[in-house]
């Protein structure tokens, strides 16, 4: 799955509200929270973090590659 910026980045639990992989924010920031989530195969566990460019964001079975809006 790609995901196109449309600002220099978005919010880590705002990209998963985004793309429809959870219901609300406040279930993006849970599984967040509770280690579900990758960022370039690291565990990030920062709720808001800066996602930008280039950057590889891994939920469950789904991997989303974020890309600069061209």
């Amino acid at each position: 799955m790609k995901y196109e910026l449309k600002d220099d980045y978005i919010e880590l639990f705002k990209l998963l509200k985004v793309l429809d992989l959870v219901e609300s924010g406040a279930e993006g920031k849970m599984i967040i929270a509770d280690g579900y989530v990758k960022r370039n195969g690291e565990v990030e566990l920062r709720k808001r973090a800066k996602i930008r460019s280039g950057e590889t964001i891994e939920v469950a079975d789904v991997t989303i590659e974020v890309l600069s809006q061209e």
